[in-house]
């Protein structure tokens, strides 16, 4: 009796997803060898472009903070979100508001939105989840939720309505203030060292016993809940992780351009910027949000010099709106259709098999 019992534990579902839980320490260590030589990479990129490139590569590794951010809750949680302005605008004008009326420096800035945005999103979700919000009904509530902030803050005296914030300017460099000249690649380097920081942290919960957890309720909420996992603390944990990598990526916005409004913080604009570098690179990857961003930041900036200066025959570009939006909407149905897993997602699939 006892050596039957014995093996029925031993081949039980619980034991198999136990092991398999535990089985990731090689592969970890695989993507922060990657990250680290990457780092190195991109570290030295500035001394082989001209300064020119500068806002483009500061553009890009903002995308891609804000896409590891949306890509740990909505990717690995399967939370799909709408929303993540809410949180980018958090820490965006956290940052702003705490330098432009107090005076405390943006590092503490970004800390402090980074705290908030994780603490509202955690409520919200709590919310949701609580009343059985999920799937698109949860995606709807997430968009409602930012859309909330931006009228709230294009009515809040304290945070200039729809004026928006503007960042002292100072008239020397401050590391502590975050504040360099216009073509310092500090910018850039800052913002490398915060995506880097991003994606170790991506990579340390997707291979952590939560990170885990979460991929299996994602996959199986029911059979992870009968496996005796918490299932709504874990996502808890999730949206509260993911929430405050995207308001770090808010508040460097804010450094970096000196000024942020209701439309840059909280904007529609901002949570489908959030959404489409993860969804071309590969939804549920490490490396996928940071592929599509630089696909997306790279055609972004490509339009804004075709609508700017259109080449002989293309003159009817010129001034045109809305070009971004229509060519993101064409790009998201080719990979929908061809690369259904994105980019890298695709890749990786096929190389495996």
């Amino acid at each position: 009796m006892s050596q039957s019992t014995t093996s029925t534990k031993k081949s039980s579902p619980s034991s198999r997803s136990v092991r398999s839980w535990n089985s990731g320490p090689g592969e970890a260590t695989r993507e922060y060898l990657v990250l680290g030589v990457g780092l190195v990479v991109l570290f030295l990129l500035p001394f082989l472009l001209p300064t020119s490139y500068q806002p483009v590569m500061v553009k890009i590794l903002i995308f891609a903070i804000m896409a590891v951010g949306w890509n740990i809750m909505s990717g690995y949680g399967g939370m799909f979100s709408f929303g993540h302005a809410a949180f980018f605008g958090i820490g965006a004008y956290s940052v702003a508001y705490l330098l432009s009326a107090h005076g405390l420096n943006p590092w503490f800035g970004m800390l402090f939105g980074a705290m908030l945005a994780a603490i509202v999103g955690t409520v919200f979700a709590f919310l949701c989840l609580r009343y059985k919000l999920e799937g698109s009904y949860f995606a709807l509530a997430t968009f409602a939720f930012a859309q909330m902030f931006f009228l709230l803050t294009e009515n809040l005296e304290f945070l200039n309505r729809t004026e928006g914030i503007n960042i002292p300017i100072l008239q020397d460099d401050s590391w502590l203030m975050m504040q360099f000249h216009p073509t310092s690649y500090n910018y850039y380097w800052i913002g490398l060292f915060l995506l880097v920081a991003a994606v170790a942290v991506s990579i340390w919960f997707v291979h952590s016993r939560p990170g885990r957890f979460t991929t299996a309720i994602r996959d199986d909420e029911v059979a992870a809940e009968s496996l005796g996992i918490a299932v709504l603390r874990h996502r808890l944990i999730t949206v509260a992780l993911s929430c405050a990598i995207t308001a770090i990526a808010g508040g460097f916005y804010t450094q970096y351009y000196m000024f942020v409004g209701p439309n840059q913080g909280f904007g529609m604009q901002v949570s489908v910027d959030a959404i489409v570098p993860a969804v071309i690179g590969g939804v549920g990857t490490i490396w996928g949000p940071l592929i599509g961003a630089v696909v997306v930041g790279g055609l972004s900036e490509t339009i804004a010099d075709l609508v700017r200066n259109p080449p002989a025959g293309l003159e009817f570009l010129q001034g045109l709106s809305g070009l971004d939006v229509a060519i993101y909407a064409i790009l998201l149905i080719i990979i929908v259709v061809f690369l259904p897993k994105g980019i890298y997602g695709t890749i990786r699939e096929r190389l495996r098999k």
